[in-house]
């Protein structure tokens, strides 16, 4: 079983920056594909980024395109978001997700596994 665990949520002004880290169990962490989603109250879970497998292939929503960027260090079976001009419209509480086939996906059905979620809060 998988287990994904996230950090480095908080508090930032507006256009700041914070790096979230998603931290994974088990050894077939590397074949996976990964992804990042948030969720802002009252509203539906949304896709942020994802990579495959190799980190090769990323793919990005449009709203983050530019600002944020997804990476992942399989030795240390960690993915990262790297967000940077973060906004108030950025604030919601940020998912990390893995993909047992190894593929980019912005759908979350495709997901297997996921974490319990950091809060990201942008202040004005």
């Amino acid at each position: 079983q998988v287990q994904l665990v996230e950090s480095g949520g908080g508090l930032v002004q507006a256009g700041g920056s914070l790096r979230l880290s998603c931290a994974a169990s088990g050894r077939t962490f590397s074949s996976y594909g990964m992804g990042w989603f948030r969720q802002a109250p009252g509203k539906e879970r949304e896709f942020v980024a994802a990579l495959n497998w190799r980190g090769r292939s990323t793919y990005y929503a449009d709203s983050v395109k530019g600002r944020f960027t997804i990476s992942r260090d399989n030795p240390k079976n960690t993915v990262y978001l790297e967000m940077n001009s973060l906004k108030p419209e950025d604030t919601a509480v940020y998912y990390c997700a893995a993909e047992e086939d190894g593929v980019v996906s912005k759908i979350p059905s495709r997901y297997d596994h996921w974490g319990q979620g950091t809060q990201v809060t942008v202040s004005s």
